[in-house]
């Protein structure tokens, strides 16, 4: 009698970038069990490879052009999606919202270790046959990051007759100054014509915090906290740089500490 032959688990790769698609290729090549299918480097190709050739999983980019990820799942419609691994370079935020979902993602670039325990996720949604449950989850999810406010990335600074811009990732801190704004980037501050609280709404609400009544910083540049009284902090920066909270801000404190743990 001959072996029996084990059907292996179909897999098709859709990214726009050819660099990511060789990444997932090479990861799966070492896998028995697996077999790639096909490749697409759009959202519309992907559409009809995922209609002609049933992939058991989809890793799926969900930034493109022309067609996102959510795109592509809403025209082949959630319960008729085989298993989905999304493929991300999106921020933290979108990360962590993953995470909590407990969905899957692959970042760029790929780590082996997180590769094959995101496969491992993938082989186990397909043996428990929840893959509507889970892609109605996806999409879910992805609806409410599509619709999320988009937050700054550079604010415009103008002084002396120049316009420059200064990234959003490079400011310590920001200090109002009447009806300005001061941004401090190590030991520079750049004056920009905005009230505090008009720039804390177009800041990124996992990396920026409002600690006193005047003064925003960036929570990943923070080193140490240190009490003083009635709920007050010195807030040591990276750099040595020091900012003191208010103490109607302590409970902001308070949890930007627990959710370091």
């Amino acid at each position: 009698m001959g072996e029996r032959r084990v059907e292996k688990i179909k897999v098709l790769i859709v990214d726009d970038e050819p660099i990511a698609r060789k990444g997932i290729r090479n990861h799966l090549s070492k896998e028995t069990d697996i077999e790639v299918i096909g490749e697409c480097g759009n959202g519309v190709e992907a559409i009809s490879s995922i209609q002609d050739l049933d992939p058991d999983i989809v890793f799926l980019d969900i930034q493109m052009p022309e067609l996102s990820g959510l795109e592509v799942i809403e025209a082949i419609g959630s319960d008729r999606m085989p298993v989905i691994v999304f493929v991300s370079a999106y921020d933290r935020y979108t990360l962590q919202a993953f995470e909590v979902h407990a969905l899957d993602y692959l970042l760029k670039p790929f780590e082996t270790e997180r590769f094959q325990r995101t496969l491992q996720r993938a082989r186990e949604h397909l043996g428990n046959k929840q893959t509507n449950q889970l892609n109605q989850r996806l999409l879910r999810l992805l609806n409410a990051l599509e619709h999320k406010p988009k937050t700054l990335d550079r604010i415009v600074v103008k002084s002396s007759g120049r316009v420059y811009f200064v990234n959003v990732d490079e400011i310590d801190w920001i200090e109002a100054a009447d009806n300005y704004v001061r941004l401090y980037v190590g030991p520079k501050g750049h004056l920009v014509h905005e009230s505090l609280s008009s720039l804390e709404q177009k800041l990124d609400d996992t990396r920026f915090a409002r600690v006193h009544r005047s003064r925003i910083v960036n929570t990943t540049k923070i080193k140490e906290l240190h009490p003083l009284f009635h709920g007050e902090y010195v807030i040591v920066l990276e750099g040595g740089i020091k900012v003191t909270s208010g103490r109607s801000y302590r409970e902001k404190l308070k949890e930007l500490t627990q959710n370091s743990i």
